[in-house]
C-alpha cells in the first residue's frame, strides 16, 4: 500500500473554488483501479489549509493517478489558487499490522 498526504495552502479568496475542484477530483479518484482511499479534508482552525490522504494498492496505481484526466484538470485548475506549492509526503503504514508496504 502506498500512502501520500498532500498538504495544500489555498489563497483566502479561492477556498470555495478549491473545494469544488477538489471534490470533483475526489469523486473520480475513488473510482480508479487500485485506489483504496482518497480523503479530502479541511483544517479545522485554518479554512485555507487542506490535506488529501491518498492510499493506493501499489506504486503503479499511485503513479497512474497522476496521468488521469481528472487529476490533470485538477492540477491545472487549482495551481493559481495555492498560496504556496502543494507538498506531498509519503508515509509507511505501521498499523494496522499486516498491510503490505
Amino acid at each position: 500500500m502506498i500512502v501520500t498526504c498532500v498538504h495544500v495552502h489555498v489563497k483566502p479568496g479561492s477556498v470555495q473554488d478549491f473545494i469544488e475542484a477538489s471534490t470533483a477530483n475526489h469523486l473520480e479518484s475513488i473510482k480508479e483501479k487500485g485506489n483504496l482511499r482518497f480523503d479530502f479534508v479541511q483544517q479545522a482552525d485554518d479554512p485555507c489549509r487542506f490535506m488529501i490522504y491518498e492510499a493506493y494498492e501499489s506504486d503503479e496505481s499511485a503513479a497512474a493517478h497522476k496521468s488521469t484526466p481528472h487529476y490533470l484538470i485538477w492540477r491545472d485548475v487549482v495551481q493559481e489558487m495555492m498560496a504556496e506549492p502543494r507538498k506531498g509526503v509519503k508515509y509507511n503504514i505501521l498499523q494496522p499490522a499486516g498491510i503490505k508496504k
